[in-house]
């Protein structure tokens, strides 16, 4: 079983992060991804128009329903065009990256099935079952795995016949989670964006293999590039095509490379940096089954659709959830020894959301739909006031 000083060595001072040699260190390993970053960023702005274009004129777009926030036809295609833009990036500076063929193989096969889910519908209990299918061909076939756990306050030094299920449970619940994210103009791009980010920086300090920052750094191109025609108002949509993919490459990328270095990562990092779609996936499922509805019912009553009830626009939700994420995802990276400089990133983020959600709901007279919602906003107010 591997110490808890494998990846937290609370002995190391912490001014050590502001040395000369560990600046140059840690800017040396992330030079391997710059290239990836910037190549699956240009990919991703150069496919997209043609994307669109193609979209409309082949009527493949999304029709404003009931449930909706857009009201008008936005073209569909963004999944196919990260993937692609993703999958460019790994063929150029990649190639040799262990679990490469497994990532792209699984991803591609993810980004067209649910294509065809987006063009013409697939009922739930179908889309479940491919996604548990490839889950199991990710671990059996291509070995992502995640065998054994090590945290501050859980260490199990094999998972033995948990390995096959818990491996699966991780995929398909993140690439669910990432799909009920998809609510907002550039709200599930970009929470993904800002956790590759997170594992990208988990990885830095260790990352002597390219592909441990290449592989998150090609996604974080490839999110960042599609965000430019989806944030809001938005061009294009990713669909399920694309929130399942972002799912899936989150998943497997969190255990093929970070874990490998410290198996913490592949839970802590991407757990806690989509802590607060999570939790909203949970509450979803809790709060469909009471109402006696299935728990694949689509509703208008997850976070993103409360913020926007309460007065936030659809960018300062986007900016709320990027802001909570990249908090969140800090706190993970803590684990790893990066405390002092983490800190204040923190305090940085908290200040900023508090000051700018106070403002806004100081002149909004909506209620919080929260649990003491008066008091949070009376505290909110006062902050922005001051």
């Amino acid at each position: 079983m591997l110490p808890l000083s494998f990846f937290w060595d609370p002995t190391v001072g912490q001014e050590d992060f502001f040395s000369t040699q560990f600046l140059s260190q840690a800017l040396h390993n992330l030079a391997p991804a710059v290239g990836p970053a910037l190549l699956a960023l240009v990919a991703a702005v150069v496919l997209t128009p043609p994307a669109i274009w193609l979209a409309r004129r082949t009527g493949f777009v999304s029709h404003p329903r009931a449930r909706d926030i857009h009201t008008r036809p936005i073209a569909f295609g963004g999944g196919l065009v990260m993937f692609a833009a993703f999958a460019i990036a790994c063929f150029v500076f990649l190639r040799d990256a262990p679990g490469l063929p497994g990532v792209l193989v699984l991803g591609g096969v993810t980004a067209l099935f649910f294509l065809i889910d987006d063009r013409i519908g697939i009922p739930a209990l179908v889309k479940l079952a491919v996604q548990a299918g490839l889950a199991i061909v990710a671990v059996v076939l291509f070995t992502f795995r995640i065998e054994f756990v090590v945290l501050p306050l859980l260490q199990i030094p094999s998972l033995g016949l948990l390995i096959l299920p818990v491996t699966v449970l991780w995929i398909i619940g993140m690439q669910n989670t990432v799909n009920l994210l998809d609510g907002v103009d550039g709200l599930a791009a970009g929470v993904v964006g800002t956790t590759a980010v997170v594992l990208l920086v988990a990885a830095t300090p260790r990352a002597d293999p390219a592909h441990v920052v290449g592989l998150p750094a090609a996604l974080t191109g490839a999110c960042a590039g599609f965000l430019l025609f989806n944030f809001h108002p938005a061009r294009i949509f990713m669909g399920d095509s694309g929130a399942y993919f972002l799912g899936l490459a989150l998943a497997l990328l969190s255990v093929q490379g970070v874990a490998k270095v410290a198996v913490a990562a592949a839970i802590v990092v991407p757990l806690l940096a989509m802590g607060m779609p999570i939790a909203d996936t949970a509450i979803a499922i809790v709060r469909r089954r009471r109402n006696g509805g299935s728990i694949v019912d689509p509703d208008t009553k997850h976070i993103h659709h409360r913020l926007l009830d309460v007065g936030l626009s659809q960018r300062e939700t986007c900016v709320l959830f990027y802001g909570a994420s990249g908090i969140l995802g800090s706190i993970g990276l803590t684990v790893f020894g990066h405390r002092r400089i983490l800190a204040v990133a923190i305090v940085l983020m908290i200040v900023v959301l508090s000051t700018a959600l106070g403002e806004r709901l100081r002149l909004s007279r909506r209620r919080i739909p929260v649990p003491f919602g008066h008091v949070v906003r009376v505290l909110l107010q006062g902050r922005a006031v001051r």
